[in-house]
């Protein structure tokens, strides 16, 4: 056969295109030869990290190479998310995304830092769980019209906890409020917990709080359930209305959880980190536990996981802004 210039051109210009490809794959096949270093923005024992600890578990064993979780809880997540940002785009560093460092903390702080929306590539999406409206056992309110009839005749003097400022117990309430025109005292604590404990000793009079977070009190009938903030009842108490059935149509939100990667991490790796984590939270045992805290395996598409993230953050830049939220 005549080898032309024409034709000489073309296999000179497609080489490195065809080995590039061909690279790549054989990265991604290998992947990963060392740990994996797999980034929570909270510390240790909270429902984020449970749900990391969970998955990490399952790419270890599927993988053979430890996923190891370091959880970063200070600054609001915003160190953690800044660090996991700034390592190699190589698969060696994962990030545990979910609402408050994604899509609202470049809303409710001066400066994060970096832009969680444009510093990383998306994953998937793991799970989201609802939060639920909770009182006191004893508490005269039976149901959240209840709640909701009595604050609007009491603006400013019924108060709630949250886990802190811009977090999503705090962000839901506002949501709530909001929607239902009421007036409402914020009383922010450094996590559920703390918070919990004051519904408890009766120091507040409701939280809007993460379902696993009161799922112990709520056993023991120590709260009482008014509402779940889904737009659907979560299977784990069927019986709980959701807040739009109680009379707010259209109240719909939740906590999620979903893995990112540092921008520019190659697509190839994307798609291993995907398939494994999908394979992980669908095993019998992964997917029992999320159903425990009232979750399920949702297993997204990068795309549409970007999507969602950039729809989280218009909308609660919007609260945030109607509400005057800002964290120093």
């Amino acid at each position: 056969m005549r080898i032309t210039r024409r034709l000489f051109c073309s296999v000179i210009l497609t080489a490195p295109a065809i080995v590039g490809t061909g690279l790549r794959d054989a990265i991604a096949q290998d992947y990963p030869t060392k740990p994996v270093r797999l980034i929570v923005p909270y510390a240790a024992g909270g429902g984020t990290d449970a749900i990391a600890r969970m998955v990490g578990q399952g790419f270890s064993e599927r993988l053979k190479k430890t996923m190891v979780v370091e959880n970063i809880g200070t600054a609001g997540g915003n160190l953690a998310t800044k660090q996991a940002a700034s390592a190699r785009p190589d698969g060696y560093t994962v990030l545990m995304a979910n609402q408050g460092p994604m899509t609202v903390n470049p809303h409710v702080f001066k400066n994060v830092g970096v832009d969680p929306l444009t510093a990383f590539d998306p994953v998937t999406l793991i799970t989201s769980v609802p939060l639920v409206v909770v009182v006191h056992q004893d508490s005269p309110f039976k149901t959240l019209r209840d709640l909701v009839e009595h604050a609007q005749k009491n603006p400013g003097k019924v108060t709630y906890g949250s886990a802190g400022n811009g977090s999503a117990s705090h962000l839901a309430t506002v949501l709530l409020a909001r929607m239902a025109k009421l007036e409402l005292v914020h009383v922010p604590y450094r996590g559920a917990g703390p918070a919990l404990t004051d519904i408890l000793g009766r120091s507040t009079d409701f939280m809007i709080t993460t379902l696993p977070s009161a799922l112990g009190m709520l056993t023991s009938e120590k709260l009482r359930p008014l509402a779940v903030t889904t737009a659907t009842r979560t299977k784990k108490f069927p019986n709980i209305p959701t807040v739009a059935e109680s009379g707010w149509e259209g109240y719909d939100t939740g906590a999620w959880y979903g893995f990112v990667v540092p921008k520019g991490t190659p697509k190839e790796i994307i798609a291993k980190l995907r398939e494994v984590t999908i394979d992980t939270i669908n095993s019998p045992m992964v997917r029992a536990r999320l159903e425990e805290e009232g979750g399920e395996p949702i297993g997204s598409t990068p795309e549409e996981f970007a999507a969602m993230m950039k729809a989280e953050s218009d909308r609660w830049a919007q609260v945030v802004k109607d509400a005057n939220i800002t964290v120093d």
